[in-house]
């Protein structure tokens, strides 16, 4: 194991990305079997390998939050403009048609809710259920400095293990503490070490000083959270930079469900995504399809 006394942050993070599988376009996973890489062909694009994913699993732990309290009228009516979809098990019973055909990213994590401490998740989904399902991935949040960061770890660890014996691949989600400082120092951290220890694709936030760092010193694909709610044009803008700066694709729950239009936002985010659509063309659309 290497010792403490010489760590160095690391500075090589430039150069020519490693080339892809000609027959395979997500970065580090064209090893995987056959099985993972159908699954995960249901949640990025097989034309350009990137997603649009919409979150709408806040119930697990914030209950009816604003948006979502009737997930039949505010998110069924989106489901066809996203890639895929990440929602708890109980959501997808209740809510999603089976004939949606979308990517279902399951949430397999959770606990407590936000009245305690979010860190001291555990496994909440049986594998035998998400088969069922027919999960293209599962979830499970990652706590890098939390109270409970080395519990999030094997609790990650463990469902790894058990998606690979399904051939479920895992979403690692990193999540961040109200006092930790959000730099890509920091989440070159937070990403490397579930994508070590065999996450297929994390989830994390953009940073303006440093992204591509982040993206380029990850071996699996990154997808970007929305976070919390902020202006249709700063979350295209977002966006934007983030697939320019390697990222794989968006993982939208507030800034779409919470938009004033949310499906002209959505119709966005996916002309950002998939078309290259700079931010100031596509937010155009969205005023567009508002009117």
């Amino acid at each position: 194991m290497a010792d403490l006394d010489d760590l160095r942050d690391g500075t090589d993070f430039t150069g020519a990305a490693a080339a892809a599988s000609t027959d395979f376009p997500l970065k580090g996973l064209a090893g995987q079997d056959w099985g993972m890489r159908s699954r995960l062909s249901r949640i990025f694009s097989p034309a350009d390998g990137r997603t649009v994913m919409l979150a709408f699993d806040h119930g697990y732990f914030q209950g009816p939050t604003s948006g979502l309290e009737r997930l039949d009228r505010s998110i069924l009516p989106l489901v066809p403009r996203a890639d895929a979809l990440m929602l708890t098990r109980g959501a997808l019973r209740t809510t999603i048609p089976a004939t949606a055909n979308k990517g279902i990213v399951l949430r397999a994590s959770g606990g407590p809710s936000i009245l305690k401490e979010l860190s001291d998740e555990q496994i909440v989904l049986g594998i035998d259920d998400a088969i069922r399902l027919d999960a293209a991935a599962l979830a499970v949040q990652v706590f890098i400095g939390g109270e409970h960061e080395t519990r999030s770890v094997t609790t990650m660890s463990t469902l790894v293990d058990r998606g690979q014996a399904a051939g479920i691949p895992v979403l690692a989600v990193t999540a961040v503490g109200r006092d930790m400082v959000r730099d890509a120092r920091y989440f070159r951290l937070a990403t490397r070490i579930p994508a070590e220890l065999g996450a297929s694709i994390i989830k994390t936030y953009y940073v303006e000083e440093g992204f591509e760092t982040v993206t380029s010193s990850c071996p699996v694909p990154i997808i970007i959270a929305g976070g919390k709610k902020v202006p249709e044009l700063e979350a295209l803008t977002v966006a934007y930079r983030a697939i320019d700066q390697g990222a794989a694709g968006v993982d939208m729950g507030r800034n779409v469900f919470q938009s004033e239009n949310p499906d002209a936002m959505l119709a966005a985010v996916r002309a950002v995504v998939h078309e290259g659509l700079r931010p100031e063309e596509a937010y155009g659309l969205y005023q567009e399809l508002s009117h």
